[in-house]
């Protein structure tokens, strides 16, 4: 007999609790869910401690417990931390936390993540929004918010949390060097308001002092401006090797055969030397903080 089959009528918990669901199709991630799910139930089968009591002491309920250790929500960070300290499991819980680094991230974003880890320089134009790496959280919740149809709030989180986690790639060591072009449209729209976009451009501002950082911006007024393919990632790796993606070619999808880099390095190159240089853009930065 587990210790869960003693008064499981006593959990009532209905409400949906916090925790990220694992997509359909992502078995991958299923799998790592699973492995870590059973690892918790053996952890809390073994001190005698029944779901709900364990939910109880980290503020969720049962029903997220019983997910988890099937497998079914991914833990967050510090459901694991709180775990390992209730469970007096001396760390053997919160190493957990790097078999699910991977799996945190969304199943259609954990590829650029791997390739975003690996990059020694980042090329990125963007001319719609912020690019995601330099967005402040507000800024992202907001932008993301904007989609239709609408992401649950789970959902949302969850996109907003990865968008968050892959900003670490600017605080690596070394450091990778990081080129970044954004039309002023996108310094100039309020998602999420005049405050959100007050405290994204001081963030912008901020990043901007980094030595490996490069943020340019280009402006609306310019005649002659190449970018009217669309967006632009270019990612160098250690190897001499490159991957790359942009609207307007090979069909939206990623490159990374030398031909095509080629193509996007030079695109982005013409674009790089349109838009103001570095220290006028931070200049422009500082005006439309002014003006906010």
């Amino acid at each position: 007999m587990t210790v869960d089959s003693v008064n499981d009528s006593e959990d009532t918990n209905t409400e949906e609790e916090e925790g990220w669901r694992v997509e359909p199709g992502d078995e991958s991630g299923a799998a790592v869910a699973l492995t870590v799910g059973r690892q918790l139930k053996f952890w809390r089968e073994s001190k005698g401690v029944r779901a709900q009591d364990l939910g109880t002491q980290l503020g969720y309920g049962a029903d997220l417990v019983r997910k988890i250790e099937r497998g079914e929500r991914i833990p967050r960070p510090e459901y694991l931390d709180g775990a390992d300290e209730v469970l007096g499991a001396f760390g053997a819980i919160k190493v957990l936390k790097k078999d699910l680094e991977e799996v945190r991230y969304p199943k259609r974003v954990r590829g650029l993540a791997k390739l975003e880890a690996r990059a020694v320089e980042f090329c990125m134009y963007s001319n719609y929004t912020i690019h995601g790496l330099l967005q402040t959280e507000e800024s992202s919740r907001a932008l993301l918010r904007t989609s239709r149809p609408v992401y649950e709030p789970e959902e949302l989180e969850r996109f907003v949390r990865a968008r968050v986690a892959r900003r670490a790639v600017l605080e690596k060591t070394p450091s990778p060097e990081f080129s970044f072009v954004l039309e002023e449209v996108t310094l100039r729209r309020p998602f999420g308001g005049k405050m959100v976009l007050r405290r994204q451009l001081e963030h912008l501002l901020e990043v901007s002092e980094l030595p490996h950082v490069g943020i340019q911006v280009m402006p609306t007024e310019r005649a002659d401006h190449p970018g009217t393919g669309g967006r632009i990632a270019l990612l160098k790796f250690g190897d001499g090797t490159g991957a790359g993606r942009t609207d307007g070619d090979f069909s939206g999808q990623p490159v990374s055969d030398l031909r095509r880099l080629r193509i996007l390095e030079l695109r982005y190159g013409i674009i790089r030397s349109t838009a103001l240089t570095p220290a006028e853009s931070r200049d422009y930065i500082e005006q439309l903080l002014g003006e906010t």
